[in-house]
């Protein structure tokens, strides 16, 4: 089959998701004709990803969240009325999405949480059928349970994830635990992580530092803090700051890298413990990797706090607000089953060239497509 991929590209999260499944369909016989890729002014588009596909790669500009000053927590009515001002940029967007696709004509279009890829979807209705695939759709799930703080910001949260998928034939939710396949709605498939398989291959062992991975530079005060709190602790950050030298030593125990995918892959490998943010894809892959978590969610980002909720549920570490080091040391020295863990989150991800075979099967007819 022949795909073409939707990607939101705020954060880095869906197109580390959109490149396992590059690898795997491409390993499966099927192609990838072209990536749309949703961008912003906020976020530099890291070379690692354009250099994963060798097909064409179109950026347009897509809503994207509006943060304070410090360039830490979200603003949701700022980010609301921002992007509400560049309606009409949107809409020319989608008449582009439109034109591409009418170039390539895929068999399939995957949309990595896009709400333009939602969008168009409904409005132009194209032949090809339409999945939409992320960790938010486990919101569909009746076991998923909801963060609590604010219910505006959940509704708006449930509101964007149900048009980003509008009209989808199939509905993947990726998941870090292994759900009762008899508790699925119409439409819906749960996955585990799209993990790298650089992270698979990765030679795991714990050397004395942590691991601290911050997606908006406003956080860098509080590791900066963290490290001045804790002087024997070793801590080697990465951000998304040109600004600074890279790497950047602030402190003799803290040092800030600039976003290098191999350096960080083999830092998350060695390191005894990760703080980050709550984003699920460097939680997936600290879990395979049997890596204690610190999870700090963006502050106004609702999805965040569901993230580590669950994440907590699945028994990847500890949720705070701050990135408080104490806390992590606290979890770590509880009395571990992090092999057992370890073990069953490995047989859950191993699933997974098994159910995108499925799923292909289903989209070619070999299979019912179940809506």
């Amino acid at each position: 089959m022949k795909f073409l991929f939707i990607v939101q590209g705020e954060g880095r999260g869906h197109m580390t998701q959109a490149q396992v499944l590059k690898g795997i369909l491409e390993k499966q016989g099927h192609s990838i004709e072209a990536v749309i890729l949703g961008t912003s002014k906020r976020r530099k588009i890291p070379t690692y990803f354009l250099n994963t596909f060798n097909c064409p790669i179109y950026s347009f500009p897509s809503p994207n969240f509006v943060t304070d000053k410090e360039n830490k927590s979200i603003r949701l009515s700022a980010t609301i009325f921002q992007n509400l001002k560049k309606a009409a940029l949107f809409i020319r967007t989608l008449k582009q999405i439109d034109l591409k696709v009418q170039s390539h004509q895929p068999d399939g279009i995957i949309n990595f949480y896009d709400i333009l890829g939602g969008l168009y979807n409904f409005l132009y209705k194209p032949k090809a059928k339409f999945i939409a695939i992320g960790h938010q759709y486990l919101t569909f799930h009746p076991d998923f349970i909801f963060a609590k703080q604010g219910k505006f910001n959940s509704f708006l949260f449930k509101l964007n994830t149900l048009v980003t998928c509008y009209g989808a034939q199939m509905k993947i939710a990726l998941s870090l635990w292994q759900p009762c396949p008899t508790t699925l709605g119409p439409g819906l498939k749960v996955w585990p992580p799209l993990i790298k398989e650089s992270i698979k291959k990765s030679t795991v062992k714990q050397d004395d530092f942590y691991l601290a991975y911050v997606v908006n530079p406003g956080y860098a005060q509080e590791i900066i803090d963290s490290a001045k709190k804790n002087p024997t602790a070793q801590i080697e950050a990465f951000w998304d700051n040109a600004a600074f030298p890279n790497p950047y030593q602030v402190k003799p125990n803290l040092t800030f890298h600039l976003i290098n995918e191999q350096l960080f892959l083999e830092k998350m490998a060695t390191c005894k413990g990760f703080l980050t943010t709550a984003g699920f894809e460097s939680i997936g892959e600290a879990m395979f990797l049997g890596k204690p978590i610190l999870m700090v969610p963006v502050k106004g980002q609702y999805e965040q706090r569901c993230n580590a909720l669950d994440a907590e549920m699945a028994g990847a570490g500890m949720a705070s607000d701050t990135f408080d080091l104490s806390v992590l040391e606290e979890y770590m020295r509880r009395p571990a089953d992090s092999l057992e863990r370890k073990s069953t989150f490995k047989c859950w991800q191993n699933t997974l060239e098994t159910h995108i075979m499925e799923m292909v099967a289903e989209l070619s007819g070999k299979r019912k497509l179940k809506v």
